[in-house]
Formats: C-alpha cells, structure tokens, sequence
C-alpha cells in the first residue's frame, strides 16, 4: 500500500487536499500531517513515504528546501500558491505540482502520473536529476547566481534521525564513508562529502582548517602550537583539539 505526506502549515488546507486525496485515491495511505518544514523533513527521514505533497512556504524550511534534503526515494508534489517563475520551473522540468486551492481535476492528472511513476521499476533516477534541475533555479539565490546556503542537515545517531541546525555545528569532519558532526550534544553522521559542505556552508560561518574538517568560528576558543609549530585549533564545549593543514594556517594570523 502506497503512503503519502502532507506537509502545510495551514491545517483547513491540509485538511482538504487529505480528503480530495481519499476520493480520488483511496488505496493511499496518508501519514499524520507536518505542520512545518523541519517536521516534514524529520517525518520523511524517518517514515520514507512513497510521496510527499510539500507547500511551498512553510516556516522553519521550505518545500523546496526538505526536496533538496531527500536522500530515499521518496517522490515529491509541490502544492502553491500561483507564482509564475515556479510553476514555469515545474512545468519546464516536468515535475509534479498542484496549485491553491487544489482542485479535484488537477490533482486526478497528477495522481496517474505519480501512479506512472511509482509502477516503474526504477522510480528514482531521471526524476531526481529533474527534481535538482529545478531546485538549483528556484532555491534562495539561484535567480541572482548566488548558491543558496545550507541551513539545517539530517544526521544519524544511532538509529534516530536527527534535524540539525547546522549554527549549532561545532564542526564537520570526514570518517571513512560517513562525514561526523559534532554539537555540544554528540557525534552524529551524515553522507554529504566535505567538499560539497563547503560549497554550501556560509565561508564567513565556516573555515575549512584541513583537508577533512570543517569548523564553526562561532566557537572557537583558541590555538595552540606544539613544540614542531603545528597549529590546533581548539573549540568551546568539546575538549578535543582539531588539527590545522599548513595551507589553512594563514587563517588564524589575526587571532
């Protein structure tokens, strides 16, 4: 049996897409409703539904900001308020979306195309390169050239899914397969690679210190150098020291 996601702050609305959702589909399983972006997001992470209906505008995070964060299969509908350069993007690049209010026509076409979809043998593939196409144009800063920044991660802890706000990262570090990100409160694991973090991260919020980390000046506490001169860096609230490359070095000059 299929599951779906409804993620809108605004429950009237969710309430009327759930119900249009049970006549035109009854097989579908609809999972409770997120009521927020963050929710969303942890929900999906967590329940890995076969579809996920996102509002566009939601507090904490955006529709197009939990799509940007799926990393399972999971097929997503944009549902909108009309914004001209959206559903162009949507349109363009063939994705799924349903505009305010939903009306019982449109989402039936989008229904038979999600049904399409999740019959083939291979759901993902074509349609993920789809999905990052348009989210690349239509995230915060895509119209001006400028690539949006990273703002929350999901990270793993065991066998729970955490939404991390990444201002609360101490720092990134790679480990093997995995990239470990240490808060105050743990160690916890994602897949992202270091280099894809920086490209994402804000450069005046994160310095790469080393070929496979990435600290957080909101907390750095010091340096050190040992009796070879090689440079550590220390951060509050964690007792180890972190390791400086000689090519990052030139960074802590003014400290």
């Amino acid at each position: 049996m299929p599951t779906a996601l409804i993620a809108d702050d605004e429950p009237h609305l969710a309430a009327h897409l759930g119900e249009q959702l049970r006549k035109l589909w009854p097989e579908l399983q609809l999972l409770p409703v997120a009521r927020n972006g963050v929710e969303a997001a942890e929900h999906i992470a967590a329940l890995q539904p076969d579809l996920a209906f996102l509002d566009i505008k939601m507090p904490g995070l955006s529709g197009l900001e939990v799509a940007q964060g799926i990393e399972g299969e999971t097929r997503v509908v944009f549902v909108t308020a009309f914004d001209e350069f959206a559903v162009k993007a949507f349109e363009q690049e063939a994705l799924d979306y349903v505009l305010k209010p939903v009306s019982a026509q449109r989402l039936a076409q989008t229904i038979e195309r999600v049904q399409r979809a999740l019959a083939e043998a291979h759901p993902a593939g074509d349609g993920d390169a789809r999905l990052a196409s348009a989210l690349q144009r239509l995230l915060p800063g895509a119209a001006s050239g400028t690539a949006p920044r990273l703002r929350y991660v999901r990270a793993s802890q065991g066998e729970l899914t955490h939404q991390i706000d990444v201002a609360e990262v101490l720092y990134f570090r790679a480990d093997d397969k995995y990239t470990c990100v240490q808060t105050a409160a743990g160690e916890h694991l994602i897949r992202t690679p270091i280099a894809e973090l920086a490209a994402q991260l804000d450069p005046e919020q994160f310095w790469q210190v080393h070929r496979s980390t990435l600290i957080n000046l909101r907390f750095v506490a010091g340096t050190r150098r040992d009796e070879l001169s090689r440079l550590f860096v220390r951060l509050h609230g964690h007792p180890a020291e972190l390791p400086v490359s000689r090519a990052y070095v030139h960074l802590f000059k003014a400290m």
